[in-house]
């Protein structure tokens, strides 16, 4: 007979004691299973922000490829610098200036992709406790990113025209009453991730005031500037001021996420600090990425290839907010973004976004509800829809789904108010599909 002792229960996770006390702001988006059901194909995903990448000419970029490997493959397969392979970083000149932006190439530092420009800019200038003031709402993977680093968010108030600059100021007013630090202001000024907003040319050169005579860094990550739909690209806010911003761009919307190419642009001495802090994450970024990239911008009509995608991205944007205007209650507002990827839509009172989002599973609808963007629990009342990925006849079709949702979810809270039950029995139902870009 085994009379060995039974052994005790492990805990979950044995190293719980181990850990860095920064790795509790390490925790997974409360959407993350959301993107899971988003992927499948019964599902009208209005959540994720994949680009469209279906009028990419994959000819060319496969033969552009092709001739650098049996080119340049020695070289385009080793390690290479921690800054950036030259001849990107030249074109990437090129590409800025199309935003009034004039900068050297020796500036610009290489990155995989704009988020892990957000990551090493974060590393080096964040001590616990330190504050980033964001609008409100943010882009959820740079929270993520500040949370990580122990970093308080502060937020700022944003309306149709972008960050209101007297809310920056009683931000600041706040935390320097306080007594703490403010290191940098993170903003995204163009068609905006995720209330689709730009910010007008009157108050960018407020903000530049206010930030220089606070002496506050500005963060500016622009991933969509270039993809305006009425207009040439708007002129950057690092075009107007050297030496107190530093530009964040991609190659991911305007060519194809897969290759994770993105940049920053810094004063020198903050260009030094990021390759350092480049070379201690990942020694270089991907060599062959780089060559790949700058050989489809030497090779073929990127501007071109970059109108194209703005006419795709206007025809479902008009998709969306036609669809909206046809089926949504009257209750509702939302705004019509003019570039970009999403719209910021607003419930009608006492409706919770997050609430309601296993329902809307349930009606093979997904979006993202509006706490994701806020560091502060605030948002409930609002979602992201996202018009980039899916055809306008899928859009219109996950429109109807959802307002079906609300209309009942209305109906409901109308005859129960508050006490209103809840319906389904679960928010995911048992979806395991992959997970979705949720940037």
């Amino acid at each position: 007979m085994d009379i060995t002792p039974a052994r005790p229960h492990p805990r979950l996770d044995t190293y719980v004691d181990r850990y860095a006390a920064r790795t509790a702001g390490m925790t997974a988006s409360e959407i993350r299973a959301l993107f899971a059901v988003a992927s499948r194909p019964e599902v009208v995903s209005l959540a994720g922000g994949m680009p469209n990448i279906s009028g990419l000419p994959l000819d060319v970029v496969g033969s552009a490829i092709s001739d650098l490997i049996a080119q340049q493959g020695p070289i385009a397969m080793q390690y290479g610098s921690g800054q950036g392979v030259p001849e990107l970083r030249e074109q990437i000149t090129e590409v800025m200036r199309l935003e009034g932006i004039e900068a050297h190439p020796d500036d610009v530092v290489v990155t995989v992709g704009s988020q892990q420009a957000v990551d090493l800019v974060t590393r080096i200038f964040i001590d616990p406790g330190d504050v980033v003031i964001c609008e409100a709402p943010s882009y959820v993977g740079a929270l993520g990113v500040f949370k990580a680093y122990q970093a308080e968010v502060v937020h700022a108030e944003m309306d149709s025209d972008g960050l209101v600059p007297e809310a920056l100021r009683q931000a600041i007013a706040s935390v320097e009453a306080a007594g703490k630090t403010i290191k940098f202001l993170y903003t995204i000024p163009n068609f905006h991730n995720p209330a689709g907003v730009t910010l007008s040319a009157a108050r960018r050169t407020e903000i530049l005031d206010i930030c220089r005579q606070h002496n506050v860094l500005i963060l500016e990550d622009n991933p969509y500037g270039l993809l305006g739909f009425d207009r040439e690209p708007i002129r950057a806010l690092r075009a107007d001021e050297a030496e107190n911003v530093i530009y964040l761009g991609s190659f991911s919307k305007t060519f194809a996420p897969g290759f994770r190419v993105g940049w920053a642009l810094a004063p020198h001495p903050v260009r030094e600090k990021l390759v350092l802090a480049q070379e201690s994450a990942t020694l270089c970024p991907p060599q062959f990425s780089q060559m790949a990239v700058s050989a489809y911008l030497s090779n073929h009509d990127w501007q071109g290839q970059i109108k194209q995608f703005r006419e795709m991205y206007r025809e479902r944007r008009d998709a969306m907010i036609d669809a909206l205007d046809d089926m949504m209650p009257a209750s509702c507002r939302w705004n019509v973004p003019d570039g970009g990827f999403y719209v910021w839509l607003t419930l009608p009172p006492g409706i919770d976004a997050k609430a309601m989002l296993p329902r809307a599973v349930t009606a093979r609808v997904a979006y993202v509800p509006g706490t994701a963007f806020f560091a502060d629990g605030f948002g409930s009342s609002s979602m992201r829809l996202s018009f980039c990925y899916p055809t306008p006849e899928r859009i219109r079709e996950g429109v109807r789904r959802l307002a079906g949702v609300l209309e009942a979810e209305m109906e409901l809270r109308a005859t129960f108010g508050a006490s209103a039950p809840e319906r389904g029995i679960g928010p995911y139902h048992g979806y395991d599909a992959p997970g979705t870009d949720l940037s």
